[in-house]
């Protein structure tokens, strides 16, 4: 479900790449040194952008390093880390954890079990400092799978309740920014459940598995809707944003926020209209 909240790299400054790069790859040391190569393999761009807003809002110390990857085996390349690092860490793979269940709910996918279960026996060694916040998170996940297993065709109510669970993501502390940060993980929520949706919509018609969009899909309009309703989340989402006091890397962010969350969009509506214009081609042939 994730990798929608990405930068718009033709639109960014090589120096802002760096930048940007360092979190991500702080962030996937984090993974390795925690969960070991299972760890590293959920890392995602959608958590890296939670990672910078975090740095961004709170301005914590940072420790900047240089390392070697599997990835990257013959040259070193920049890492960032600070305090929300592992906090970072510790999320993508407590969700990755619930994405790997749901595959073998949906799909029986072997893989995603094996993967949930030896991910997940890791995570539950750690000594969490936010064992109320992992609770909640898993209420919130429990809640959101129980409503898919039911069926559950309502795209809002779907939508907002994985919100909540990036709303409890994004809000990490009791303090004078955890109201706007919970509404922009909401509403980001909202945005990368429904763009999931509208990507995965044919693909779950051929193999009968559940989207909330199918009702939609056939009917007149359906891409202008969709369309609609993913520009009204981020709109919330980037209101949100704009009234946090960040300054630190503001424009990488902003890259994201005002732009590189539609590449996805813009190559999979491509993609599918292509493959309409080859199909009312192929009827009148």
């Amino acid at each position: 479900m994730f990798g929608y909240i990405v930068i718009n790299q033709s639109e960014m400054k090589f120096k802002e790449y760096d930048v940007y790069r360092s979190y991500y790859c702080g962030l996937c040391q984090s993974l390795k040194e925690r969960y070991g190569v299972l760890g590293q393999l959920s890392l995602n761009y959608d958590m890296t952008f939670i990672l910078m807003l975090l740095t961004g809002l709170y301005e914590p110390e940072e420790q900047e390093a240089q390392c070697r990857c599997v990835a990257h085996p013959l040259e070193k390349h920049p890492t960032r880390r600070n305090l929300f690092t592992d906090y970072v860490a510790d999320m993508t793979v407590l969700f990755s954890c619930y994405k790997a269940e749901d595959d073998w709910e949906d799909e029986h996918s072997l893989k995603g079990l094996v993967y949930s279960y030896l991910l997940g026996r890791k995570f539950r060694k750690k000594p969490l400092l936010y064992q109320e916040k992992v609770r909640n998170i898993s209420l919130a996940m429990q809640n959101f799978a129980d409503a898919e297993k039911q069926g559950n065709a309502d795209i809002d109510t779907m939508a907002g309740l994985f919100g909540r669970v990036m709303a409890q993501i994004v809000s990490c502390r009791e303090d004078e920014w955890k109201d706007n940060l919970e509404r922009l993980g909401f509403f980001l929520g909202k945005f990368i459940y429904l763009l999931d949706a509208y990507e995965d919509i044919e693909q779950d018609f051929k193999k009968g598995t559940y989207n909330p969009l199918k009702k939609r899909y056939e009917e007149p309009g359906f891409e202008e809707e969709c369309r609609q309703i993913l520009t009204m989340m981020m709109s919330e989402c980037c209101k949100e944003f704009e009234q946090l006091p960040i300054l630190q890397n503001v424009d990488i962010l902003r890259n994201i926020l005002y732009s590189g969350v539609w590449c996805r969009y813009e190559i999979v509506r491509k993609k599918r209209m292509k493959d309409s214009a080859k199909e009312v081609t192929g009827n009148d042939l």
